[in-house]
Parts: C-alpha cells; sequence; structure tokens
C-alpha cells in the first residue's frame, strides 16, 4: 500500500551532494597560437613513428595526442608535456624556449 503525505509532512533533507560548475575562460590569441605551435613542435619530433606508438610510449592515448598536436587541447597538463618530451627524447627547456620564443615574436607582431 502506498501511502501520500501531503508536501508539508515531508522532511526537507539535505543529501550533502553539491555540483560544481566549472568554467574555462577563453583562451587568449596568443595562447591558442603557442598550443597550435606546440602542437607543430611534438608532430615534427615525431616524425615517421606512429601517433599511436608515440601516444602509448607516453601513457597517453591517440587522441589525447592527436588534440594536442592539432591545438584543439592548446594548455595541456605539465606531467602530459614531461611525458611527451620523453617518450620524443626532448628536453623540457628545448620545448619550452621553442613556444616561448615563438610567442614572443607573435606578440611583437601582433602589437606592431
Amino acid at each position: 500500500m502506498l501511502w501520500l503525505l501531503p508536501s508539508a509532512t515531508v522532511p526537507n533533507y539535505y543529501t550533502g551532494i553539491s555540483i560544481t560548475v566549472m568554467v574555462r575562460t577563453p583562451l587568449t590569441p596568443q595562447e591558442r597560437h603557442r598550443g597550435e605551435r606546440f602542437g607543430a613542435l611534438l608532430r615534427q619530433a615525431r616524425g615517421d613513428r606512429s601517433m599511436v606508438d608515440v601516444a602509448a610510449a607516453a601513457g597517453l592515448s591517440a587522441e589525447t595526442l592527436r588534440k594536442i598536436e592539432t591545438g584543439r587541447a592548446p594548455t595541456p597538463a605539465f606531467f602530459t608535456v614531461a611525458a611527451l618530451a620523453s617518450a620524443l627524447n626532448l628536453s623540457l627547456d628545448a620545448l619550452a624556449a621553442a613556444c616561448v620564443e615563438e610567442a614572443d615574436r607573435a606578440e611583437q607582431a601582433m602589437s606592431a
């Protein structure tokens, strides 16, 4: 038998569950350009190796590597970058320098 009680008699219990919405701020043109440059550097360093092989060596999915290489994921996490650098025998310093130098040149060109 199902008893229906008026809503006034049903206690309102807090479940302790809260939902937080994260909103990512849009990337600046410089950040998008830096992500595209980073992806191009990875593609160049990968050479003839397949995307699947490099992704597996770095502990990533091929889809994640594809997004990074195409600039669709322009700001990968540090540990992702470090794993890719290791899989491609690149130094983090060289990657950072190449991306920063390119970003600086692009920023100077935009401000001129």
